[in-house]
C-alpha cells in the first residue's frame, strides 16, 4: 500500500453559515447529496458545524486527488457517509470515481474535527495496485 495523495481544508464556520444563511437550498443541493443533509440533520444543533465538517472534508478529498474541482467533477460526486461507528467514510462517484480509479486509489483515510469557530478534514488516498 502506498499514499497516493493528501488533503487537508479548514472551514471558518460563521463564514460557511453566512452561505447557508443566504442561499440555503441552493447550496445545499449543489455542493450535499440527500445522505449528507441526513447526517447533518441528525447532528442537531450541530448542523451547520456538521456540514462545514462535509465540506471541508470534500476539499481534502479533491485535493488528495489533486484535481481540485476541476475536470467536471461535481461537489456531490464526492460524498462523506457515516460508518457505524460514526467515523466518516468517503464514497467517490461519476468523474472523481474514474479519475480515482485512473490513480490506483482503493482506500480513503478520513478525519474531520470542529470546534466553534472552524472546521477541519484531511484526506489520505492510499493506493494497493498503483498505475504506473
Amino acid at each position: 500500500m502506498s499514499i497516493v495523495g493528501h488533503g487537508i481544508d479548514i472551514v471558518e464556520i460563521a463564514r460557511f453559515k453566512a452561505t447557508l444563511d443566504r442561499k440555503q437550498s441552493q447550496f445545499e443541493s449543489q455542493c450535499f447529496t440527500a445522505l449528507e443533509c441526513q447526517i447533518a440533520d441528525e447532528a442537531g444543533v450541530n448542523r451547520v458545524a456538521c456540514l462545514a465538517g462535509r465540506f471541508a472534508a470534500k476539499e481534502a478529498v479533491l485535493k488528495a486527488l489533486g484535481t481540485g474541482w476541476s475536470q467536471g467533477i461535481a461537489w456531490t460526486d464526492v460524498e462523506i457517509q457515516r460508518l457505524e461507528t460514526g467515523c466518516p467514510s468517503v464514497a467517490l462517484y461519476a468523474k472523481a470515481k474514474e479519475i480515482a480509479n485512473q490513480l490506483g486509489i482503493d482506500t480513503w483515510l478520513i478525519s474531520i474535527s470542529h470546534e466553534e469557530s472552524y472546521a477541519v478534514a484531511s484526506a489520505i488516498a492510499v493506493g494497493s495496485n498503483l498505475v504506473s
